[in-house]
């Protein structure tokens, strides 16, 4: 049964994967210029150039030959070649995207840490100062813009205080090889002396970007399991629990929160795919080395290609992350997996 249900969830993602692709293939058509040069990131200056990629590209077959050509090289990592460098799209993306997802996983871990117990708390403390201050604070939050919080940390934290740098991923003492594309680990594989002071100074330079990006999904977080578990805390069985003498913390730690963080565990994968999303305001702003900050790049410098490749791949992300989410819910909930096959 839970294999079926994998197996459907697989052709899921393969169906949307195909849709995203023939969505990218056609917006070279709805690009201005030639969709030739949108497809290759050749401009095709000569009648001999235009030729050789004609035949590259099958752009004399009709539109499904092009499509599935187009597939091929998608797997084959020829994502077209970038306007404004002249490199390899899928090189850029494979150099890009470990300082997006490392942003975004921080943030996530900054979320669950603070997010969780204080649902949790707010829940403990219904409707008392404690849930109150919570309720407030996590309203605020949810409130403020990402640009603004962003500017606002820069201006007091960076400019006023002098306590954190406002851009960059690392400081231009330190030469770190790029061995995994996240800085902490390369740091910690490195072999240089001054290992030490380059940890800290890349754990000053992701404090300010991991706080805004962590913002929004907190308050999500927050409320998230705040509603969970007072939902879990009204069911029959806890009332029988506290019937029978149960304290408060027992209730929560022995009864309530095993049940009531079942939900919190998909929340968290929807999360992560919108910190991809939101990722691309915060490295714009903090100016990070990563694909959302780069994507930004290629739309004011109109590199179609750039542009092609950067959704497919932000997008089949966010699309991945959401079906992993699901699945891991769907493991760790049994009643998920029978209302999946329609039972009751």
């Amino acid at each position: 049964m839970i294999l079926d249900y994998i197996l459907r969830r697989l052709g899921l993602l393969l169906f949307m994967t195909l849709m995203l692709s023939v969505f990218t293939f056609s917006i070279s058509y709805l690009f201005p210029g030639d969709p030739l040069s949108n497809l290759s990131g050749v401009p095709s200056s000569n009648f001999a150039q235009h030729s050789e990629l004609e035949d590259k590209y099958l752009y004399n077959s009709n539109y499904f030959v092009q499509y599935i050509a187009f597939l091929g090289r998608i797997f084959q990592g020829d994502w077209g070649l970038s306007f404004a460098s002249g490199d390899n799209v899928f090189s850029h993306i494979v150099d890009l995207l470990p300082a997006t997802l490392e942003l975004s996983v921080y943030a996530l871990i900054v979320s669950i840490v603070v997010g969780v117990p204080a649902g949790i708390l707010g829940s403990a403390y219904y409707k008392r100062w404690p849930d109150k201050l919570i309720n407030s604070t996590t309203m605020v939050g949810y409130s403020m813009p990402v640009f603004w919080l962003a500017l606002l940390l820069i201006m007091v934290f960076s400019l006023k205080l002098g306590w954190f740098p406002m851009s960059g991923r690392m400081g231009l003492l330190y030469e770190i090889p790029a061995n995994t594309g996240f800085i902490l680990i390369d740091i910690a594989l490195a072999g240089f002396p001054y290992k030490g002071m380059a940890f800290l100074d890349a754990l000053r330079h992701l404090t300010l970007p991991t706080i805004v990006l962590a913002m929004y999904p907190t308050t999500v977080l927050v409320r998230f399991t705040r509603e969970s578990m007072l939902k879990v805390m009204d069911q029959s069985f806890i009332k029988t629990a506290r019937a029978k003498g149960l304290n408060r913390r027992q209730l929560i730690i022995h009864h309530a929160l095993r049940n009531a963080l079942l939900p919190v565990i998909k929340q968290i994968g929807l999360q992560f795919s919108t910190l991809i999303t939101l990722a691309m305001i915060t490295e714009v702003i903090f100016s990070w080395p990563g694909i959302g900050r780069w994507l930004i790049d290629s739309i004011y410098q109109r590199d179609y290609p750039a542009i092609q490749g950067g959704l497919m791949a932000v997008s089949l992300f966010v699309i991945l992350a959401t079906i992993i989410a699901e699945l891991t819910y769907t493991l760790f909930d049994p009643l998920s997996r029978n209302q999946a096959h329609g039972k009751v």
